[in-house]
């Protein structure tokens, strides 16, 4: 296996680490596509059962194929928190679990650091899954969940004092759809000794935000978006540096059945070589996208933490090192006109998701925020005008076009 020294920039670790050459010598880690390992014999197979032994048994315990990908997950999120445990003379391991999907290791995530009568406080702005997840299920299994403005720090605080027997809380920052951030390290702050802080790091990728480096406990992706970057695979990540914790969620994983596929997980990885040259395209794009949405009539607002008029963007420079590629703006006309630039795009795909190396559009209030409360949807002003674009990495000027024709005439 690859050795990258840790101070290598995320370019070269998101091309070499955790590959290797194997006994066949092929240049491209090759898909272990099993289901099972063949023991050499009786005894080995015994060893490996009882853990006297490493190994492999069964793809559902664990395959090359997708630990080779974890390996370079865990270097990108975790680089710069093990470089300054280095410079400080501390050792730190970074570990990722790869799963079936996003969701699937949401769930692995709360259910491993969760029982019963336990409490989560989460933020009020989540994937539409993910609050119906809190919302709906966890209630069932005797896990009680609050929604508080984590983005508010008092009322964050004041969340606690309300609710002692908090043992996680669980925010996205840039938030889905309105983009909203999160201040990870005020977050971090409040939730020591108290809780386990876990953030969805998706829509910033390790190259844009590293939640380790800022008091994170865990940072999960959905890895179908930015970090597979071409729309062909399901998958979601969990990254951080509690070893014990890691064993337990692994177990979790084990008995709930969400693992990843080895060609899922092959296809990820050779996604994962390009993430910093693709980031910084869709950045670039969204930044020229933004600037002609912000300054274009018939649009009532743009959510995009590089505008000036948004009221984080002092706090995306604080803890960001780009505003991504996801874009969100409210059309004049209600639902009508949305439908309307909806179906007129011809480069943008009318398709949820985003991360794509195509540039995808999609409405919120209908689409991924569908299974949302319609008062919490009208809290954050989610309305029937907004739209979200994700921006892929086309010629801008052809992105903008295309957008300038389906909003029809100025």
């Amino acid at each position: 296996m690859k050795s990258i020294p840790l101070h290598y920039s995320p370019d070269t670790h998101a091309v070499h680490a955790g590959e290797y050459v194997n006994d066949t010598r092929g240049h491209v880690g090759p898909i272990y596509q099993t289901s099972t390992f063949v023991f050499s014999d009786a005894a080995e197979g015994r060893d490996l059962f009882a853990n006297e032994k490493s190994g492999y048994i069964y793809s559902r315990l664990g395959n090359p194929t997708v630990e080779l990908m974890e390996r370079k997950v865990a270097a990108l999120e975790g680089r710069g928190l093990m470089l300054k445990a280095k410079e400080r003379g501390e050792d730190i391991s970074v570990y990722c679990r790869a799963f079936a999907s996003g969701m699937s290791a949401i769930s692995t995530i709360v259910f491993t650091a969760l029982s019963a009568g336990d409490h989560l406080l989460a933020d009020t702005i989540l994937y539409g899954c993910t609050n119906d997840l809190f919302d709906n299920v966890l209630p069932r299994f005797g896990i009680h969940v609050d929604f508080v403005d984590c983005s508010d720090l008092t009322a964050l605080e004041k969340a606690f004092e309300d609710h002692p027997n908090t043992k996680m809380v669980f925010l996205e920052t840039p938030g889905n759809p309105t983009m909203k951030l999160c201040d990870i390290a005020g977050v971090a702050e409040l939730c020591k000794n108290r809780a386990l802080l876990v953030v969805d790091n998706t829509f910033a990728t390790p190259i844009l935000q590293r939640p380790l480096e800022l008091g994170a406990d865990i940072v999960m992706h959905s890895g179908t978006k930015y970090l597979s970057g071409h729309g062909n695979v399901i998958s979601g990540l969990a990254i951080g540096t509690d070893e014990e914790f890691f064993a337990r969620m692994h177990s979790m994983q084990i008995d709930t059945g969400g693992v990843p596929s080895p060609f899922d997980s092959w296809l990820l990885n050779t996604g994962l070589k390009t993430l910093p040259l693709r980031m910084k395209r869709h950045c670039e794009n969204a930044m020229k996208i933004a600037d002609f949405l912000d300054n274009r009539k018939g649009i009532s607002r743009v959510l995009y933490p590089a505008c000036k008029s948004f009221p984080q963007k002092e706090l995306a420079e604080k803890q960001m090192d780009g505003y991504g590629g996801v874009i969100a703006f409210e059309v004049e006309g209600g639902y009508e006109r949305a439908q309307l630039v909806l179906n007129s795009t011809k480069l943008f795909c009318l398709a949820v998701s985003l991360g794509c190396v195509d540039s995808l559009i999609e409405h919120p209030f209908t689409m991924t925020h569908a299974v949302v409360p319609e008062e919490v949807k009208a809290m954050h002003n989610i309305t029937p005008g907004l739209i979200r674009i994700a921006v892929g990495i086309e010629d801008a000027a052809d992105l903008i076009d295309d957008l300038d024709r389906a909003l029809g005439s100025r």
